[in-house]
C-alpha cells in the first residue's frame, strides 16, 4: 500500500533557537531581554513578522504625523526592530548549530 500522506516531521527534524541576548542599554549591566533556546523558528520567524509589521506601522504614522513629540514612537519601533533581528538571529544561529551537529554526527 503507498502511503498517500507523508509522516510530519519529528521534533529532532525541526529548526530551534538558541538563546539570544538582545536589548543593552549601556548602563553597565548585561542584556535585558533573550529568546529562549528552543523556540520552533516557525513561531519564532511569526513573532519577528508580527515585530517587523509593527515597526513599519510605527514609522508610517511617525512620518504621517504633524506634531514632533514622536519619541515614544521612534523608541518602540527601535525596540521592535531590535527584537525581530534577535529572533531571526536565534534561528539562523539554531540552524546553524543543527547542521554542525548533524556534520559531526556523520564523520563519526
Amino acid at each position: 500500500m503507498i502511503k498517500v500522506v507523508p509522516d510530519p516531521p519529528s521534533a529532532d527534524d525541526l529548526y530551534k533557537t538558541v538563546a539570544t541576548a538582545f536589548g543593552t542599554c549601556d548602563a553597565g549591566h548585561g542584556p535585558l531581554f533573550a529568546v529562549c533556546a528552543g523556540i520552533n523558528a516557525e513561531d519564532a520567524l511569526l513573532h519577528a513578522s508580527l515585530s517587523l509589521r509593527c515597526a513599519r506601522e510605527t514609522i508610517y504614522q511617525i512620518c504621517i504625523s504633524e506634531t514632533d513629540a514622536n519619541a515614544g514612537l521612534l523608541w518602540s519601533t527601535f525596540h521592535s526592530i531590535e527584537m525581530a533581528k534577535a529572533l531571526v538571529d536565534a534561528v539562523v544561529d539554531g540552524i546553524e548549530t543543527k547542521a554542525a551537529a548533524r556534520s559531526k554526527k556523520a564523520e563519526s
